[in-house]
């Protein structure tokens, strides 16, 4: 009667074994995508961190908010997000037309419009009238996906915001390697603006054609 008990051990313990190995099998795939995510982002923001730093701006990441929560409240304000301006989370299911703004836009429109892959720049009050004037021809010189506006509050600053997420698939979870990204700068320079657009645009969590991000739609 011990025979057959035995052969049954045995095969339950191959089962065993093979399930082990196929779970191992699964971290092991685990940990090679988050390496490539990770190492994806870092190659990603490391070029436009030093252009930054050389043009003396600020230049951060952060971890981007939930991508999918539309808010109602006509007054809602930054502390509804983790950066100022905000670079991702909550927003209104309008997106603001992309354009050259002289008023200020709302910014839980805004937000919209990172999520779908734009960079939005922001001047303060205090940016001179002649660096204003070299971020606006920078926009008009490649408009797709760009809407710039003022915003007060920045006083002498200029903010460039981004959405960004890797493109994993529609199996991927939806939050995995997504970044809010913040340059603030005191003056305009050519070489790490063109950096964090080319880095960046096209890039956010809901993508959709170029063609459909010009100006006016």
């Amino acid at each position: 009667m011990q025979a057959p008990q035995t052969r049954k051990t045995e095969r339950d313990r191959r089962g065993l074994g093979l399930l082990l190995a196929a779970a191992l099998a699964l971290v092991a795939v685990g940990g090679v995508a988050a390496f490539f995510l990770l190492r994806d982002g870092e190659s990603r923001d490391e070029p436009v961190a030093e252009a930054m730093r050389a043009a003396g701006c600020e230049f951060r990441t952060v971890q981007a908010l939930d991508p999918g929560i539309h808010i109602s409240d006509p007054e809602a304000t930054p502390e509804e997000w983790n950066t100022f301006p905000p670079t991702s989370g909550p927003h209104f299911g309008q997106w603001v037309i992309w354009g050259d703004y002289e008023e200020p836009v709302r910014l839980a429109e805004a937000v919209h419009n990172l999520e779908h892959g734009g960079i939005v720049m922001y001047y303060g009050d205090d940016v001179p009238d002649s660096e204003v004037a070299a971020v606006r021809r920078f926009y008009r010189d490649d408009p797709t996906a760009m809407l710039l506006s003022p915003l007060p509050r920045l006083g002498d600053r200029i903010a460039l915001t981004a959405w960004y997420a890797p493109d994993t698939g529609a199996t991927a979870d939806p939050g995995e390697g997504h970044q809010g990204i913040l340059a603030e700068c005191t003056r305009f320079d050519e070489d790490a603006f063109e950096a964090f657009r080319d880095a960046y645009r096209f890039q956010g969590p809901e993508r959709v054609a170029p063609e459909s991000l010009e100006p006016g739609s």
